[in-house]
């Protein structure tokens, strides 16, 4: 068996002789008054603890990786589908790790599927790239007609409090967004050693993320707007309904507290409910 990463005091030491595939396969349903998680599959160590009800009827569910890292060769896939009038929100405990590669690829995969008046929310933390590695992480979110849907992406390039950067290794993000299955959205962006300098890249920022909501209207976007006023390192835009928000930072939990507060804003109209943070956060 592959050590507990979670526990290495020496990470950049993890080869790759040993990669693992797993899977995860979630479904939601609701039931009475309340959101059911009534499939749960899964193959390799891949996946969640029991679900919670902090505010009722939305289930919170957290997805639990056990070795605590990704080492080139890894393949994750996640599917989580989400049905009529249900609602969900999945989280991680702690941050993704993806460690140093010799040379090999790590690859993630995430398919969403967001039935008629159901609500996902995908709010993992962020996913921390060691220098030297190789991510390559999918995104896949087909919505209906009236599904709803904020998610989040937090990337930490390097271990800055350890005197690490990035200068080597890349990770690859690829979004696509679909509703009534015509493609709404799509992005890839690869983030290298030199986009990890370069004024048109992070320009040194070694946190950077995306949020994104939709259904969203001007008024989410004016609000968030107002929100981010003056502040350097932060954006936002509206495309055809969906709201698109980008920052940089120093730092990933500077970067997750604004999104946060970008959450509290949109999650009323979008979800119907107040923010009701995970409390795992806070653990």
């Amino acid at each position: 068996m592959r050590p507990d990463f979670a526990a290495s005091s020496n990470p950049d030491s993890i080869t790759d002789s040993s990669t693992w595939e797993a899977e995860l396969n979630l479904g939601f349903t609701q039931r009475g008054d309340k959101t059911v998680l009534v499939r749960r599959e899964h193959r390799g160590p891949l996946t969640v603890q029991r679900p919670f009800y902090p505010e009722g009827e939305v289930c919170h569910v957290y997805l639990l990786h056990p070795p605590g890292g990704v080492v080139a060769g890894d393949h994750l896939t996640i599917v989580a589908t989400v049905e009529n009038d249900a609602q969900a929100l999945i989280t991680t405990p702690a941050a993704g790790k993806f460690y140093r590669s010799g040379g090999g690829e790590a690859q993630q995969t995430v398919n969403l599927k967001v039935a008629e008046n159901a609500s996902l929310e995908w709010l993992p933390q962020e996913t921390i790239v060691y220098e030297g590695a190789q991510l390559n992480s999918s995104m896949n979110i087909d919505l209906a007609e009236h599904g709803r849907f904020i998610g989040w992406e937090i990337l930490a390039l390097g271990r800055p409090a350890a005197g690490e950067g990035f200068d080597s290794g890349a990770a690859t993000l690829n979004w696509r967004i679909s509703r009534i299955g015509r493609l709404v959205y799509m992005e890839r962006l690869r983030l290298d050693a030199e986009a990890f300098q370069a004024r048109w890249g992070l320009f040194g920022h070694s946190a950077c993320g995306t949020l994104f909501v939709y259904p969203a209207s001007s008024l989410h976007l004016a609000a968030v707007q107002e929100l981010i006023g003056d502040e350097a390192n932060r954006g936002v835009t509206l495309i055809e309904g969906l709201l698109i928000c980008r920052g940089l930072d120093s730092r990933a939990d500077l970067l997750k507290g604004f999104f946060e507060r970008v959450w509290g804003l949109v999650r009323g109209d979008i979800v119907g409910k107040e923010v009701c943070a995970p409390r795992i956060w806070a653990t």
